[in-house]
């Protein structure tokens, strides 16, 4: 039997990997799995997501669900949907920061979260056995529209939010969606709270000619400089799909997700003492120090967001954070969100009276970089056993890859992605020239093992 899931849901090449016929036969899996049940949908701004949705509403329906149908929205609102009406599961059509022609399938439990792994297996084995529910024709129940979605998950995330303080502030953000749907809610969020809001790259665009839709540094020149003109206090860049957010200081300097996630998570500790904060093996050690000096515990996960929610879950910890951007706080729900994320940031700095780049200032510093090399899948496998004789005496830790730690503070992760045909380098150090350094040194390593992999 094959596999359908990777890292985060279900992806591919949009009309190669993912036809609407794919599309249709991963609906009545999912249907057959929630047993005709009811579920919410909904999609990206990606131009085939609207033929992959219609797909996957046919399969459902196929197999006897009831679908209610939340059109065009981040991810989060989504899933914040899915919780709020009390549905069975839910689908969300979105490959979140892949380039355009890529597009993917999340499915969801009733509690808005991503299904399980081990559920992710039991909808594969449907798909592979095809031991579908079908119902008879006059059991097929017409879909419904949903209203107000974008509304009601607005109100979610405003509960957890200083808004007073805030507003007090009159905070100048500038807003970079990617021409993704994180500009049907950002924006209109900061609006609320007050701020003077300006937004580039905001039109609507599957195709994402702005910028892709990966909010990486290099990516992010514009929004930097936008920062800067403009004299604001923070500028905001989403991903295709709004689940995470990156952030740029009033100075235009551009701050990974990991530094960020240990800000938001020292706060926390500060009013939540003993609390246990989830983050996969690739944070930083940034994460660590924080957690350790304010007195937190810190569990490690597999690199996937469904991994960190899931552990929150088993633990009943409140928050989580990914190097990306990705951060989860529960008491909204257990899913990373970018507008969630920028509101828990707003409301450090209002309660700080600190301006961003002086909050992260006070952070401890380690230089962070990424890359990935590209890589067949079928020679991950041998190409990581390869790898790992490289770090033969150094300590390592395993749960996802090989991260190895370095007598000096640097560190290197090495790890097949789960969405793309690479592996990823992430790379640690407290210089940036040591940084750039490691990364070269084993990019450089990979290329070289896979081109012998290649060639046997």
């Amino acid at each position: 039997m094959g596999a359908l899931f990777g890292t985060n849901g279900i992806r591919g090449l949009a009309n190669v990997d993912l036809t609407p016929e794919f599309a249709a036969k991963v609906g009545v899996s999912v249907g057959t799995f929630f047993d005709g049940g009811e579920m919410v949908v909904g999609s990206d701004a990606r131009c085939t997501s609207p033929m992959l949705l219609s797909a996957v509403i046919s399969g459902l329906t196929s197999a006897g669900c009831k679908v209610y149908n939340a059109g065009m929205a981040p991810t989060p609102t989504i899933q914040y949907t899915v919780k709020k009406q009390g549905v069975d599961g839910g689908i969300v059509i979105t490959a979140s920061h892949n380039p355009p022609e890529y597009n993917g399938i999340k499915v969801l439990a009733g509690d808005g979260v991503e299904i399980s792994r081990e559920e992710e297996k039991v909808v594969e084995k449907i798909f592979f056995e095809e031991t579908f529910r079908r119902v008879k024709w006059d059991q097929v129940k017409e879909p419904s529209i949903l209203e107000g979605v974008i509304e009601d998950y607005l109100a979610s995330v405003t509960k957890h939010i200083e808004v007073e303080a805030v507003r007090e502030r009159r905070f100048k953000v500038v807003v970079d969606p990617a021409n993704g749907v994180g500009s049907l809610t950002l924006p209109r969020f900061l609006h609320s709270l007050g701020c003077k809001v300006y937004v580039i790259n905001a039109e609507l665009d599957g195709r994402f000619p702005s910028r892709p839709p990966e909010p990486r540094p290099e990516n992010l020149g514009e929004l930097a400089k936008t920062v800067k003109a403009l004299g604001a206090d923070l500028g905001v860049a989403l991903d295709g799909d709004a689940d995470r957010a990156i952030f740029v200081d009033e100075t235009g300097n551009i701050h990974w997700g990991d530094k960020t996630f240990a800000l938001i998570a020292k706060f926390f500790l500060m009013k939540n003492p003993k609390s246990t904060i989830v983050t996969p093996i690739s944070s930083s050690s940034i994460i660590k120090d924080v957690v350790d000096e304010y007195g937190g515990s810190l569990v490690f996960t597999k690199v996937g967001s469904v991994d960190v929610s899931h552990k929150m879950k088993e633990l009943k910890a409140i928050l989580g954070g990914e190097e990306n951007g990705g951060v989860f706080y529960a008491p909204h729900i257990p899913v990373r969100d970018g507008t969630m994320t920028t509101g828990l940031i707003l409301n450090i700095m209002a309660e700080s009276g600190k301006k961003l780049s002086e909050l992260l200032s006070d952070l401890p510093v380690y230089f962070i970089k990424k890359s990935n090399v590209k890589c067949p899948n079928e020679l991950k496998g041998k190409v990581m056993e390869r790898v790992s004789s490289e770090f033969e005496g150094l300590p390592k830790e395993t749960v996802d890859g090989i991260k190895a730690f370095f007598p000096n503070g640097s560190a290197v992760l090495i790890r097949p992605s789960g969405t793309e045909p690479a592996i990823r380098i992430y790379a640690e150090a407290k210089s940036e020239d040591e940084v750039n350094d490691l990364v070269r040194k084993y990019a450089a390593l990979l290329e070289r093992v896979i081109r012998e992999a290649s060639a046997i």
